[in-house]
């Protein structure tokens, strides 16, 4: 059992390997997302937000929670898919503000039912507060 696992756990760092060289000069490069951990049912994702992710009113924009959202649960898809997926929907709740520093996004699934999965994630600041929740339905497009 110990030693499925470990096999396990070493196909995934492969596996984020893989997408981490992918993703070199892509949209999660440019918004400066990192990796916590990963694997086929739940992920986390952080970001150090800078002037860079604020809007005109000096908070973290909008579209940067979005993106974070998508990204944790695109990142628990593509581990636990192997597969090309696509976001078929998003829905996302800003529930306070965040200036910058340190966001943490967790992503894990809900339901997985035939080429489409449904996850939810929440993106919370360095003192655990909320900052949005979101939910997201994810489709297969190739076998």
């Amino acid at each position: 059992m110990a030693e499925d696992f470990a096999a396990e756990q070493a196909d995934i760092e492969r596996h984020l390997a893989k997408l981490e060289e992918l993703a070199r000069g892509t949209f999660w490069s440019e918004l400066g997302c990192e990796v916590v951990y990963a694997h086929a049912e739940k992920a986390a994702i952080r970001l150090h937000a800078e002037q860079r992710h604020l809007n005109l009113i000096g908070i973290v924009h909008g579209g940067v929670l979005m993106s974070m959202l998508d990204n944790a649960m695109g990142l628990v898809v593509m581990i636990a898919c192997r597969e090309k997926t696509v976001t078929a929907g998003l829905n996302t709740h800003f529930l306070e503000s965040a200036r910058s520093g340190i966001l943490v996004c967790e992503a894990e699934i809900m339901h997985r039912i035939g080429r489409t999965i449904t996850l939810q994630a929440t993106v919370k600041d360095e003192q655990e507060k909320f900052i949005a929740w979101g939910s997201g339905t994810y489709r297969i497009v190739s076998r």
